[in-house]
């Protein structure tokens, strides 16, 4: 990277998976140049993920504060500029965002993938790559700044206290199965049945304990309860409301592997290289999927796209996600013990 660069402040506000996703770039950033200042302006929950990160200055972004934010970011960088503005979002409130900080360069996106005005905010553009991974259109912009080597590590510190709860209701002798049910989009969400199944199956077929997890909503707590009460051989614990995210990694750290649609804790898994079975059917793996177990996703895309849009998923834009009632359904109980007979087999391969 070009010795000129000593100070770039990142635009990335939101969501749980793509400030995981940020993770390696960070990283990268932090290898190719030790000394160099970073700021990363960041949405108030994804900053309770991330704020052990190290060699970060983070300014929170309050969206709920409304047009106020945007001068309280102003006078917040009081006047500071920047040698490169890395603006990683497409949306209109990062692009007004944008507008407010002053950078000597500013990169953005593709022609292709812009939206909102982008174009209006940038002076230079990533390449335009099809088919790309989240993850990989973000190392795009460090192609910007002469970065060709990318670090993908996704290492968080571990915050102090934060191992109790994963220590207290995870027995180190057995393989443990956590089960994030719900996402942020209700319509990615696959049945308490097919959970409650897989759940029996891996208490049956591996002597796993099984782990639900989640937030606090009402929705949260009405699936982990469904789950529990379909079960008929496991037993899960039911920890969802009780974890914060710092909670939630420990408990990963110490888990076997993981089953969740497209949601936060699917990327979160990287942190720990716990191995994910990613439940596909409303969205694409390939480009939203966990970055790290792509093998083990059930990826029921293509059959989603041709059911409900009429055509196979190569001619869909990409990035189409197919939010339709029962698209989940076709995300079958088989397919998911299937990956998970499988994944265990490999682990305890490697074991031997």
């Amino acid at each position: 990277m070009s010795s000129t660069v000593n100070s770039i402040c990142i635009v990335r506000l939101s969501a749980l998976g793509d400030v995981t996703h940020m993770l390696p770039v960070i990283h990268t950033l932090k290898t190719h140049s030790p000394e160099i200042k970073i700021t990363w302006v960041i949405g108030k929950v994804e900053h309770q993920l991330l704020a052990p990160l190290p060699g970060v200055e983070f300014i929170i972004f309050n969206k709920k504060n409304g047009i106020k934010e945007y001068h309280k970011i102003r006078k917040q960088l009081n006047n500071r500029s920047f040698d490169v503005l890395l603006l990683m979002q497409l949306s209109l409130r990062a692009n007004l965002l944008s507008w407010v900080i002053r950078a000597k360069r500013k990169i953005g996106y593709d022609k292709i993938r812009a939206k909102y005005f982008h174009g209006l905010f940038i002076k230079e553009r990533i390449a335009a790559t099809p088919k790309q991974h989240v993850l990989d259109s973000f190392m795009s912009f460090l192609d910007k700044l002469g970065i060709s080597k990318k670090e993908y590590k996704w290492h968080l510190p571990p915050v102090p206290g934060a191992q109790d709860l994963a220590q207290q209701n995870i027995n180190p002798e057995k393989p443990c199965l956590i089960i994030s049910p719900c996402s942020s989009h209700e319509l990615r969400n696959w049945h308490a049945k097919g959970y409650a199944a897989v759940a029996d199956h891996a208490v049956k077929q591996h002597g796993m304990q099984v782990i639900i997890c989640g937030g606090p909503s009402p929705a949260e707590h009405r699936m982990a309860d469904e789950i529990i009460r379909l079960c008929r051989v496991a037993i899960p614990i039911n920890l969802v409301g009780r974890d914060t995210f710092a909670k939630f990694i420990e408990l990963l750290r110490r888990a076997t592997v993981l089953i969740t649609p497209d949601s936060g804790p699917m990327h979160m898994a990287a942190i720990t290289d716990t191995p994910v079975i990613g439940l596909h059917a409303a969205s694409n793996p390939l480009r939203s999927g966990p970055y790290k177990s792509l093998e083990w996703c059930v990826n029921m895309y293509d059959q989603a796209s041709q059911k409900y849009l009429g055509k196979p998923a190569d001619d869909i834009r990409w990035g189409t996600k197919i939010e339709r009632q029962g698209v989940m359904d076709l995300v079958e109980i088989d397919h998911v013990t299937d990956k998970l007979d499988r994944l265990m087999i490999k682990i305890k391969a490697k074991e031997l």
